[in-house]
This record gives structure tokens, sequence and C-alpha cells, in this order.
């Protein structure tokens, strides 16, 4: 890795089962990273707002708003400790979410929050997103099992899936990576892994750039 190459605080991003927090936990193995996860599961709204959107949306996305910023405050903070920072999600997507499930004067008090809470906060130097296909996604959601998400519907991560790549397709904030990852396994493929880590530190990489591997047969 070239020691001059500046990218020491990296946010990957993705639809739910895009795998972002297992690559999130092998970059923090590779770099002795300190990692920061989105903490979904402390969320008393969450399960709630799976199996009815409309009546636990804004409690669920007012509590993940300030739990994602009190995490965030504290990459202001000199860390001495650790020189590379990974995280599994990036602030500024908060408003996908937002954008989403809100409506009327619910929204109108997210928009007039977010931009006082978002202002000050420490921007990545490179955010990895991990674009991949809704058959992918279910694949993995249901591989996975979590109880908490066994009332996601098929409808809801397509509406989902699209609002990402609304998102990132016109995100310019800070400098992007977007990984087509429907058919590579970075978490049990060393050879996958690697060759996205070279994707990620590689030199001669533009501001915006769309990476994708060859594609290999997932096992299920």
């Amino acid at each position: 890795m070239n020691e001059n190459f500046e990218v020491k605080y990296i946010a990957v991003e993705g639809v739910i089962g895009a795998g972002k927090t297992s690559l999130a936990r092998k970059l923090k193995e590779k770099l002795n990273a300190e990692l920061i996860l989105e903490q979904f599961e402390v969320n008393p709204f969450l399960e709630k707002f799976y199996g009815d959107r409309r009546r636990y949306a804004f409690q669920t996305q007012m509590f993940f708003l300030i739990n994602r910023f009190k995490q965030q405050q504290e990459l202001n903070q000199e860390n001495l400790f650790t020189e590379y920072i990974v995280c599994d999600y990036l602030f500024e997507k908060d408003k996908v979410f937002a954008y989403l499930n809100l409506s009327g004067e619910e929204l109108k008090l997210y928009e007039t929050l977010f931009p006082l809470l978002s202002r000050n906060l420490r921007k990545p130097d490179l955010v990895v997103y991990l674009q991949s296909s809704v058959d992918r996604l279910m694949f993995n959601i249901k591989r996975r099992n979590r109880k908490i998400e066994r009332n996601l519907s098929l409808s809801y991560i397509e509406e989902l899936s699209e609002a990402y790549n609304h998102f990132f397709f016109r995100y310019n904030e800070t400098p992007l990576l977007i990984v087509n990852s429907s058919e590579i396994d970075f978490v049990n493929s060393e050879d996958d892994f690697e060759e996205l880590f070279k994707q990620i530190f590689r030199e001669d990489r533009g501001y915006t750039e769309y990476f994708k591997p060859e594609s290999r047969r997932i096992e299920g």
C-alpha cells in the first residue's frame, strides 16, 4: 500500500443484505482500524417498523438519526492509537430512508434537523457503495435469517435499492467507489476480498469510479 495515498477513513454502504458490515469487519482486520458499526439492534422501533412502516417510520428515523450523530461526533476527536477508521454506514445516507418513509410535517421536521446535525461532522476519505441485485440482497437476507428482518418484503427491498441507486449515482460529497457486488463473495473468498481491497487503495483511482469484478457463481 502506498503510504502517500490518503484514504484513512472509509465508509461502506449498501442496501440491507449487501454485506457492508461484513466488508467493514474485514477491512478493520486488514488495516487494524477503528471500527464504527451502525447500531441497528439497539433501535427499539426497528422491528415494529418492518411490520408497520407507516406507523413507526418517524420514531425509527429519529432514533437512528440521533444515534448516528452521537457516533459520528466522536470521529472529530483525534485517535492516537489507530491510523484508519472504517464505518459501515455514511451519515448522509440517513436521508435515503427519510425521503422514502416520511412525509408531511414529519419530513419537514427532519429536513430542519438534519443539516444542523450534519454540518460539522467529519466526511470519509472514500465511500464504498456495494451495489447489488435485489435477488442477491434477498438471498443474503434469507441466508443470515435475522429475526428482526423476517418481515422484510421484496417490494420494500426493491424500493430501497432504487432509492440507494438514485442517491449514490448523484452523490459527489466525497470520493466514491461503486462496486458491482452481485456475483462476488468478499466474505468467504480471499481472492475476491483482495481484489476489492486493491481497488480501494488504488493510486490512480478517480473521484468517482465503478468497479465490476469478474463474474463468479455464488454458492447457495
